[in-house]
């Protein structure tokens, strides 16, 4: 079974060799392979130290103990042990090959691989890219090790002993080595279902990063420790008497009893903007059984005698998670507090702690652990941030799960919709899905769905282009497929405006222009629409090229194609004559930011969303177009979540307020209703304000804020 909270701390303290190796030996038996390892370790060592200034090969020996402390792999022990040769000493794979064999050698290559990547794409700790580039890292690791997953399991015991030995380091060297714990490792120990390991990783990344709000929660914890044992150990009490009262001895079961975990704490006390009180899981049992039958009648007894929450019962015996966690989980009330209970076997126990690493036959191939996830992430081939979202939100997401009218079933984040649901089932679904059935009933592909939902989707022949729907969805395999429609669908309309624009300020057919961009194999034509110098630049070239010709001399000679600028309701207009007003069409109302283009009707531009069908229309017409693009400076997302005063009229008074911010709202989210307020809301907007400190300054002189973030930037916020 996994390490104990105590053991942990017992391992931070080993500080010689002996020690280390004493500690090894009581979490694996003694043979000559791994004693020859151990020999090795120490020998190829032997000259190091670590910044603590104790030697260094007490860092493979603790990494191999905790290997070995959660599967019985012996090759798994010995590479943990020699994780750390090749690089740091003169040996080479070929030794390790030679000394421990095939299996030990490829286990070596692929740690050794991930280091190397590591060091070459983690940006230094001075920059402000330290996330995004832990989120390449993350990618790339993933895809390197993904022959053998057994690479990651010991990597992840390696950064838990380097997270307990942190203190050792300079603090900023603690901050960017936790932040990239936080992003790269304990996700994957999240998916390999690890969770002590991730939420140790977790716990101990946040004392770092988030000092301040640790400490605020360890002093709740602290304050309140003797109210939360006594409320534990009541219920528990109450759960052990109700099942004994109804057939079961005490040894058919085990009734287990925890506080979530700090990290978590913080996540729900920020993505629900309340306090620590309120976090409604914070009190949780867990009871473990000999059968899965068992834990339905518990289950059963359970709700018979304590009120559930019906919105938070999830049963993931009967379904699965796709890393083959099962329990149940149900919340109820007792004693007007609320109780989060989870049921599950011995087996699943054992599974839920330590995940993959549990099933020691996984490296040939396990049906129980399905690594499906892991081949899922190969199709994202965007930038650093789109790769970070989906970190955000696929594998940080709560799960449910979806079935298929034939029964099969798809996990989703919490929160997805059937659109997510096509794309989960096949790209080629999504892309031409047009309408569902929810449990039989006809609905629209924006439904959110619930845990236990039967989804059928309908499809028709042809891909369909949902660009304004790509924040609805909430996995980046919809997001993925639904941007790479929209580029394609943009692509083709600005190649239709380019032709447009440049034969609009040339006084020219547009077939002739399209004929010279042919003929002339102009390349990235989509370019010129969105691109002022690109436009600008073909301008020049069109000229020169037909100013060789002497029949076009006299034409070039009446015109003098200079481009005129002009600035109107914050867009930037170049055209060859004179621009007096901008009309927003009716039809698809673009806002600022939007991807735009001009019509030109006299001295008049009417601007439409490129993604406009009416603009469609009117593309395939012969109409005069212009170049049309945003012209404010840069503005900069932000998401609030605030405390409003208890009074009426306080939520009017607190909008009117960022109005004179500059401050532009483009959502808006109210929770948390009394009678007469309501105490929360959540705010999405936009500023010219790149200073995240000065606006919530700004902002905190008029309200109480209790969370704020820049959106635009991963790293900042």
């Amino acid at each position: 079974m996994s390490l104990s909270t105590v053991e942990i701390e017992k391992v931070k303290h080993f500080h010689d060799v002996d020690s280390a190796i004493t500690y090894l030996y009581s979490k694996i038996d003694s043979s000559k392979r791994l004693e020859k390892a151990l020999s090795f370790s120490i020998e190829g060592h032997k000259l190091q130290f670590r910044k603590s200034g104790e030697p260094y090969v007490i860092h493979p020996i603790i990494v191999a103990s905790i290997v070995a402390s959660i599967t019985d792999d012996e090759s798994m022990a010995i590479a943990a042990l020699l994780h750390d040769i090749v690089e740091d000493t003169e040996t080479n794979i070929e030794d390790i090959l030679e000394c421990f064999g095939k299996d030990v050698a490829h286990l070596v290559a692929g740690l050794t691989k991930i280091d190397i990547i590591r060091d070459n794409e983690l940006v230094p700790s001075n920059t402000d890219e330290r996330l995004t580039a832990s989120a390449l890292t993350f990618r790339k690791m993933l895809l390197a090790s993904i022959e053998d997953v057994r690479v990651l399991v010991i990597k992840l015991c390696d950064r838990l002993h380097n997270m307990l030995t942190l203190d050792a380091l300079a603090e900023y060297k603690q901050h960017r080595i936790s932040e990239e714990t936080l992003v790269v490792y304990a996700p994957i120990a999240h998916r390999l279902g690890i969770s002590f390991l991730k939420n140790m990783l977790e716990d101990l990344s946040f004392s770092y990063l988030f000092k301040e709000e640790k400490h605020h929660i360890d002093n709740y914890l602290d304050s309140n420790y003797h109210a939360i044992e006594l409320s534990l150990n009541d219920f528990k009490e109450a759960i052990t008497k109700l099942l004994i009262q109804n057939g079961f001895c005490e040894d058919d079961f085990e009734v287990l009893s925890r506080v979530k975990h700090r990290y978590s704490i913080y996540l729900k006390m920020q993505r629900k903007g309340v306090s620590i009180d309120e976090v409604l899981d914070l009190l949780a049992i867990r009871i473990l059984t000999d059968n899965p039958v068992r834990c339905y009648n518990i289950l059963g007894l359970i709700h018979l005698h304590f009120r559930p929450l019906a919105s938070r019962f999830k049963d993931y015996i009967a379904v699965e998670k796709d890393n083959g966690y099962q329990t149940i989980h149900t919340s109820v009330f007792y004693n007007t507090a609320i109780f989060e209970v989870q049921i599950r076997t011995y087996e699943m126990h054992k599974t839920a702690e330590l995940g993959i690493a549990a099933h020691w036959k996984y490296k040939l191939g396990n049906d129980k652990i399905k690594l499906d996830w892991l081949d899922n992430l190969q199709y994202q081939d965007e930038s650093v941030e789109d790769f970070y979202a989906l970190i955000k939100n696929d594998l940080y997401s709560e799960d449910i799960s979806i079935f298929s009218p034939t029964g099969g079933a798809f996990t989703l984040p919490r929160g997805a919709v059937v659109l997510d649901f096509a794309y989960a089932v096949h790209s080629e679904v999504g892309n031409k899905a047009v309408s569902a059935l929810v449990n039989k009933v006809k609905s629209s592909l924006l439904t959110e769905l619930h845990n236990g939902d039967i989804v059928k989707i309908i499809t028709e022949d042809e891909t369909m282009t949902r660009c304004s729907w790509i924040d609805a969805v909430k996995t980046s395999k919809a997001q993925t497929n639904m941007k790479l429609n929209c580029n394609i669908r943009l692509r083709e309309i600005n190649s239709k405006y380019a032709v447009k624009i440049v034969a609009t300020v040339m006084g020219l057919n547009q077939h002739r222009i399209q004929e010279w961009f042919e003929e002339h194999n102009y390349d990235n034509i989509s370019n010129i629409a969105s691109d002022v110098e690109s436009f600008k630049n073909v301008i020049h070239r069109y000229i020169a090229d037909i100013g060789k010709n002497s029949r076009f001399r006299a034409f070039i000679s009446r015109h003098r194609f200079k481009l005129k600028s002009t600035y109107i309701a914050g867009l930037e207009i170049y055209s060859s004559s004179s621009v007096s007003d901008v009309v927003f069409d009716y039809c698809c109302h673009p806002k600022s930011g939007d991807e735009v283009m001009g019509f030109l009707s006299k001295s008049k531009v009417n601007v439409h969303h490129k993604m406009c069908s009416v603009a469609a229309k009117k593309l395939t017409e012969n109409t005069k177009m212009v170049f049309v693009s945003w012209s404010h400076s840069k503005l900069f997302k932000y998401q609030l979540i605030a405390s409003l005063h208890n009074e009426k009229g306080a939520l009017a008074e607190f909008l009117s307020y960022l109005v004179k911010l500059n401050i532009d709202i483009h959502s808006i989210q109210l929770g948390k209703e009394s009678e007469n307020y309501t105490k929360f809301c959540e705010l999405g907007f936009v500023s010219k304000e790149a200073d995240i400190n000065a606006l919530r300054v700004k902002i905190e002189s008029k309200i109480k804020v209790i969370h704020l973030i820049r959106t635009d930037d991963a790293y900042k916020s």
